[in-house]
């Protein structure tokens, strides 16, 4: 995939879908708090480093169709984070936050802003586990405290393409 501009760390677009064996995905409303689980057919390892490495963040994150020209991700606990997110058609936006928790494989844990936000938005936290399952992990993410469903459902819709992308990255 090809990456226009500047990536320090990439972050794929969300929108898009990827085809390919879906070994696992349920999607669930808890009120403003989406929740997915999926399989990907990957060792936990491979799975964290496709989720920290800027380089390979870029390859998968977001909706099919859209490119990073830059990301800075880089997880510390405290720090924060930019990746410039962009259409096919359209400006480029961004979107922004502060890592909350990193536990090498296991657990990322970070806030999530659009830069700037959209009027029905507000800043959400995203948690990420890796459950190892052998040559498998199960990824359990959820984001909570959207101020509309229109919010949460067009997360619901990005999160699953681009988790769709990584699970095609890593097979």
């Amino acid at each position: 995939m090809a990456n226009p501009g500047t990536v320090r760390r990439f972050t794929p677009p969300t929108g898009g879908l990827i085809a390919g064996p879906r070994l696992r995905c349920d999607s669930l409303s808890n009120g403003l708090t989406l929740r997915l689980t999926r399989t990907i057919p990957a060792p936990r390892p491979a799975v964290w480093e496709a989720m920290t490495d800027p380089g390979l963040l870029a390859r998968w994150w977001g909706p099919q169709g859209f490119s990073c020209p830059s990301v800075d991700f880089e997880p510390q606990v405290g720090d924060r984070y930019r990746i410039a997110m962009q259409p096919p058609e359209g400006e480029p936006f961004h979107l922004e936050g502060e890592f909350r928790e990193v536990e090498r494989p296991a657990r990322l844990s970070y806030t999530f802003i659009w830069e700037p936000p959209d009027p029905d938005d507000r800043e959400t936290v995203v948690s990420i586990s890796l459950e190892d399952c052998g040559e498998s992990t199960e990824v359990s993410l959820t984001q909570r405290d959207f101020a509309t469903e229109g919010r949460r459902a067009l997360h619901d819709e990005g999160w699953n393409e681009a988790l769709d992308r990584l699970g095609a990255l890593l097979s």
